[in-house]
């Protein structure tokens, strides 16, 4: 019995690996910046953070002895050394205030931040791409032109609210007003509504009008006319034909709103009293506890990273060319 054996040829093979090396590179030297800016940055800050997260009252023995635990009495060198070798070793430092492991505090608030971020960015998805393939469909060869106008200028004006703002109005109308939903911490399912809510609302409305905007376009292409041409019905043309090609664009943006939405996270923690990393850290800024501020930071530069990696990653999958357009 015969069998076919598909090798892959090494010039087929080097795009990819030519590729791979220069995201590792990308990353790596990122990386690199980040974790560097991170540690100047608890110097950079003017004053003593010990004197300043202990008070003015402290003794000064207790805060020399602080310091001194904390390692900030070193030289600059070594200290940088001895925060690179935590970061490998997975010490992100001790929390001046409560004296905790700042990476027990990290791993005990990421869970909640991730969930949001990634719920909001799932509930923008589900939302914004039948939205925006619906109306690319109607207003598509000029029609559609009043639909078209109303569906761009209340896109526009929903993207341009900030999503803590939001957050306070669903707060005021469906928290206090009509008490249909809890206004503060995470410990029931209804309690996601909300901040997930006052999160997904922008994004949405900017990757609809990118998925619109795509979707013109590729209804337009040679290949979409052909397939109309063999007469396939409606829904094969454009969910089989037209969809996966219109959404490359939207799978960039997308990367850069869940890495948005990561970082939007801060402003509407605070607002519903979410206990994640976003309250953490400007609790920590308050109290001066510049160890856990660095370090929650440095977990947010590190999502954003590793999110537009993936993001690379499966544009390459989906386009192969984009691959070798870079050589």
């Amino acid at each position: 019995m015969a069998v076919n054996v598909t090798v892959t040829s090494p010039t087929a093979a080097r795009p990819w690996a030519r590729f791979g090396v220069r995201r590792l590179g990308r990353l790596l030297v990122s990386l690199w910046v980040l974790v560097t800016a991170s540690f100047a940055m608890i110097h950079l800050i003017p004053g003593d953070p010990v004197r300043g997260a202990l008070g003015p009252t402290a003794p000064v023995d207790l805060v020399e002895a602080r310091r001194h635990a904390l390692g900030l009495d070193d030289p600059l060198l070594t200290q940088y050394l001895h925060y690179l070798e935590g970061l490998f070793t997975g010490d992100l430092g001790t929390s001046i205030s409560s004296q905790l492991p700042v990476s027990d505090i990290v791993a005990q608030r990421l869970p909640a931040t991730l969930s949001l971020a990634v719920l909001a960015f799932l509930a923008a998805a589900v939302v914004a791409i039948p939205l925006g393939v619906a109306m690319g469909v109607l207003t598509r060869r000029g029609h559609g032109r009043r639909t078209e106008l109303a569906f761009t200028t209340t896109s526009v004006v929903v993207a341009t609210v900030p999503d803590f703002l939001i957050g306070v109005a669903l707060i005021y109308v469906f928290g206090i007003r009509l008490e249909w939903f809890p206004v503060a911490g995470n410990e029931t399912a209804s309690a996601y509504l909300l901040p997930v809510f006052s999160l997904a609302i922008g994004p949405a409305a900017i990757l609809a009008r990118i998925v619109r905007v795509e979707m013109v376009g590729v209804l337009e292409a040679d290949f979409v006319r052909t397939a109309r041409a063999k007469r396939l019905p409606a829904r094969t043309v454009y969910l089989g034909h037209a969809l996966p090609n219109a959404v490359t664009a939207a799978l960039t943006l997308g990367g850069l709103l869940l890495s948005a939405m990561v970082a939007g996270t801060v402003l509407v923690e605070n607002v519903f009293a979410w206990p994640g990393l976003g309250s953490t850290i400007v609790q920590s800024i308050l109290t001066k506890d510049y160890p856990v501020v660095q370090a929650i930071v440095l977990v947010y530069g590190v999502g954003v990273l590793i999110t537009n990696l993936v993001v690379d990653v499966a544009l390459a999958l989906l386009d192969p060319r984009s691959t070798i357009r870079e050589d």
